[in-house]
């Protein structure tokens, strides 16, 4: 414990333990992507009636975006955008960037924070949903971001769900993830 902080309401803290809190949260940083290694690992056991499980979907998203040239922040986060499906189906695209946003840029982020809807343009009329909702993120993106996104959705995401399609395993991105997560950049 004495390497431990010592108060017990943020208010009475000191600069001796957030200096304490700050070590131990950076000697611990490895854990980050080894948890994310495993959300997504949690992905091979969620369908919901997709060809693929979701752990294949988001491989194959990944091989795509690797074989398209992008860097490693882009085919990391291509891996994991759909890592908030393991928590929240509905709420997996806000899941997955926040996860995301503290190690990539403001363009990743934003990627895959309105992947949903630059993706909806190709099933969202099946139910009546909009199938131009990327429109409504046009004012709020960079026009690299828009880019960014649509290639995002129309290349690797919306193509990824085939059974046959030749998918590399976990361990394929393992390095990939855990450079992208070995720190926050507001560390």
């Amino acid at each position: 414990m004495a390497d431990n902080a010592t108060f017990t309401r943020m208010d009475e803290s000191t600069l001796d333990d957030w200096m304490k809190i700050g070590a131990a949260t950076a000697a611990n940083q490895t854990r980050v992507p080894e948890k994310i290694l495993s959300l997504l690992t949690d992905l091979a056991d969620i369908t919901d009636g997709f060809g693929t499980d979701q752990l294949t979907h988001c491989l194959q998203t990944a091989a795509r975006a690797e074989a398209d040239g992008a860097d490693d922040e882009i085919v990391v986060a291509a891996l994991c955008h759909d890592i908030g499906k393991a928590i929240s189906v509905p709420g997996h695209p806000a899941i997955a960037a926040a996860i995301l946003q503290p190690y990539v840029s403001v363009d990743t982020y934003q990627m895959i924070r309105v992947h949903q809807d630059f993706q909806g343009q190709h099933y969202y009329h099946h139910f009546g949903g909009n199938p131009e909702a990327r429109e409504t993120h046009r004012d709020s993106l960079t026009a690299e971001q828009f880019e960014l996104a649509a290639k995002f959705a129309d290349d690797w995401d919306q193509t990824s769900f085939d059974p046959d399609y030749p998918t590399p395993d976990l361990e394929h991105f393992a390095d990939r993830v855990r450079g992208v997560f070995a720190q926050a950049k507001f560390m």
